[in-house]
């Protein structure tokens, strides 16, 4: 049986000098689906000494991307994360004893 996912649309558009956003052909969209409930995450994640507000929530989003991209070629040796799939459950393991809740 499948685990439940959530769907989210992350879009990056750069601000100008002038707090504007740019104009034209600049914003890009990606489209993930994730293992986890990032709203509920991020509820339940602590303040981190240190870090802002978005860069709490920068560290934990792309560490739950990196891991979802991980955890779905799991099953594929020739993969180029494969070979990174270790080393990376260490910077998992100290990501969530950041965002563990206290």
């Amino acid at each position: 049986m499948a685990s439940p996912s959530t769907r989210y649309r992350l879009t990056v558009t750069p601000i100008e000098k002038d707090g504007m956003h740019c104009s034209g052909r600049c914003t890009i969209e990606v489209e993930h689906r994730a293992r986890q409930d990032w709203m509920r995450l991020l509820e339940n994640a602590p303040r981190l000494a240190g870090f802002s507000g978005d860069e709490r929530a920068a560290v934990l989003i792309a560490g739950e991307i990196l891991r979802d991209v991980v955890a779905s070629h799991h099953d594929d040796p020739g993969h180029p994360v494969s070979a990174h799939a270790q080393a990376l459950q260490a910077a998992f393991e100290a990501l969530d004893a950041l965002h563990r809740p206290r």
